[in-house]
């Protein structure tokens, strides 16, 4: 007797070998037999015809706080993913939780409701509220370097002395002894864009020691050709000195300085793997970003000591058009006001689905105004159209990058269906599935279903997930190869994918016949075994 059987689907078991026919059984949580299977099943699902894999794993999110407003928070699990990474880009802004960092969730749970209560302050007691929500997929979580340098610096630019070090050192080791499975830093962006080379080689021994990962928003992503490759490099020293798995988030050539660059990008990759170093990446399939406001468009010295300070520069008469003039370079050399788009403002909503130019034009100012205007009223998040195509194919084409969203867990309705957020919370996977596997066949089916699996699993040193194979978490998504496809768009993101009728978690069908069970499966992963 099963608690799961799935009948005559063609198998890709997530490495990268061509597909076989066969069944699938569970019980409990574990897959225990694959082959031509008879017996009684809780849950019985006929896969002619469809493909079965593992589960697809999303290395890069910020869901950090989705399950805890919206336990089933579908957009994820509905495109097949079954479990996410969170805590990326330098900001786990659950946790932990001292001061200028307590500060900033409390800003952001503020943004969907006045009615939830934040019991926890470190990390374990964090990951405790995730699970006891009981989300409807997997859920593991980075420490982040900005959140830790709030906790205990501040939002100040400035290097830490060696008492803020050590404390910064013993939140990042309390964290990872609790269950955070990396370190990530968000170099890009403040506060960890005022951290030094040596405070990040710091704290990533920590993770270093006890074989974590470590994930990195490098400092530049293409503001010009060498800031680029300067900040590869940053990354690579950072792998070469602590000896870590090193993971560069959303690898991408943003801004027209870099484009056609993809390819030397991935050279240096290989070249830094022939040295010993174990580099890898992500990367969303869109030729669009999504980020804040701020980090957008404001450079790093307006935002040294948080907002307030920030007010008061822009109230400054002597700075306020030094600040205007860096944000006109901004828009010169990487973001053209017309591609800044404006995803969610809870200020005024109104000024949702507006370019910058667009709002410039309601507001009578330039652009770059318009951006101070906005912020005097509050942060705001933005979709920034700053990649081409070819690059992107080329990225999608490495056997080294796995495929990540850097989006979070929504929903079609409720207190997550808000703004006009980027639709690669909706559609990454298949949208890689349909566009670069079946219509341009930049990789192979098992290749794609591989980078979406076993590749981002052996990034996290998981050891039971992946793989479609007996001992394993039964974690599977049955998919139709001709149809999977994205229906999120920009203009209306809030749509599910199509052609994937059945996701199952730790062996409970989530989604079956293509509709939600109500079921919430999902566990907090806190160890390689997880």
């Amino acid at each position: 007797m099963y608690d799961l059987l799935i009948k005559n689907g063609s198998i890709l078991d997530g490495t990268g070998s061509p597909a076989y026919v066969a069944d699938v059984a569970a019980v409990g949580s574990e897959i225990v037999a694959i082959g031509r299977l008879d017996g009684e099943a809780a849950s019985t699902v006929d896969a002619s015809g469809l493909t079965v894999c593992p589960g697809f794993i999303d290395l890069h999110t910020h869901s950090d706080m989705s399950f805890l407003l919206d336990n089933t928070a579908q957009s994820k699990v509905r495109q097949g993913v079954t479990l996410e990474l969170a805590g990326n880009c330098g900001s786990s802004f659950c946790a932990p939780l001292i001061g200028d960092a307590r500060e900033a969730l409390e800003a952001r749970v503020s943004q969907y409701t006045d009615n939830f209560e934040i019991t926890w302050s470190d990390f374990g007691s964090y990951l405790d509220a995730l699970e006891a929500a009981q989300p409807s997929l997997n859920i593991a979580v980075q420490v982040g370097h900005g959140t830790v340098r709030s906790c205990v610096v501040g939002l100040d630019s400035r290097a830490p002395d060696g008492e803020e070090l050590d404390r910064m050192k013993a939140l990042v080791a309390d964290s990872l002894d609790a269950g955070a499975m990396g370190i990530s830093t968000g170099l890009f962006y403040a506060p960890g864009n005022y951290a030094r080379l040596d405070e990040v080689i710091a704290l990533a021994a920590v993770a270093s020691e006890r074989g974590k990962l470590y994930s990195t928003h490098m400092r530049d992503e293409g503001s010009h050709s060498v800031g680029l490759f300067v900040a590869i490099n940053e990354a690579i020293e950072i792998g070469r000195r602590t000896g870590i798995r090193l993971e560069i988030s959303h690898v991408k050539c943003m801004g027209p300085s870099v484009w056609g660059r993809a390819s030397a990008v991935l050279d240096l990759f290989e070249l830094t793997r022939d040295e010993g170093i174990d580099i890898a990446g992500d990367q969303y399939p869109y030729t669009a970003g999504s980020t804040s406001l701020t980090g957008a468009l404001f450079p790093r010295w307006a935002l040294d000591g948080g907002r307030a300070a920030t007010l008061d520069v822009m109230a400054d008469s002597a700075l306020r058009p030094r600040l205007l003039a860096d944000i006109e370079d901004i828009y010169k050399h990487n973001r053209d006001p017309a591609g800044v788009v404006i995803a969610r403002f809870t200020p005024d909503d109104h000024f949702e689905g507006m370019n910058m130019l667009q709002i410039a034009e309601e507001l009578r100012c330039e652009a770059s105004e318009a951006a101070l205007r906005l912020y005097e009223q509050g942060d705001g998040q933005v979709i920034i159209h700053m990649m081409q195509e070819p690059d992107v194919e080329v990225i999608a084409g490495s056997p080294l990058v796995s495929v990540g969203s850097d989006g979070s867990a929504l929903s079609t309705s409720g207190i997550l269906a808000v703004g006009q957020p980027h639709p690669r919370s909706y559609g990454t996977n298949p949208r890689f599935l349909a566009r670069y596997v079946r219509e341009k066949g930049v990789v192979s089916l098992p290749e794609a279903i591989r980078k979406m699996t076993m590749l981002p699993a052996s990034r996290l040193g998981l050891t039971r997930r992946g793989r479609v194979a007996p001992g394993m978490a039964a974690d599977l998504v049955v998919f139709d190869p001709g149809t999977v496809a994205d229906t999120a768009t920009f203009e209306a993101p809030h749509s599910y994918a199509i052609g994937i009728p059945h996701v199952a978690v730790n062996g409970t069908l989530v989604i079956e016949d293509g509709e939600f069970t109500g079921a919430t499966p999902g566990q907090v992963v806190r160890d390689f075994a997880g």
